[in-house]
């Protein structure tokens, strides 16, 4: 009998985390912002190329509504993590550009 190995993949050699860049559209969530991403992509029938945008709710670990780490208007980048919540799946890497109003 011939001994067989099987090798599982160590979890660290798990690929690279899906990112995107958006706009933060609230954050009156404690830990949460909703980031807004717009993208434009052609129709697959017709070809028109349409505008098109995603909400994703990402955790901020240290942002509280009541004195904000990271304010409505800020472009962030997010990045695909394990799920948080029901809702959570994305995290925010780093702010991009804060918002002129602030």
């Amino acid at each position: 009998m011939a001994e067989t190995q099987t090798q599982t993949a160590p979890s660290s050699e798990r690929g690279r985390p899906k990112t995107r860049i958006g706009i933060v559209t609230s954050n009156k969530m404690t830990k949460t912002v909703v980031v807004t991403v717009r993208r434009r992509a052609s129709h697959a029938q017709y070809g028109k190329v349409m505008s098109m945008r995603e909400k994703y709710k990402a955790h901020v670990e240290d942002h509280d509504p009541k004195k904000p780490t990271i304010n409505e208007g800020d472009k962030v980048l997010i990045a695909e993590t394990k799920r948080a919540s029901k809702d959570k799946r994305w995290r925010v890497v780093k702010v991009l550009e804060k918002a002129s109003n602030a």
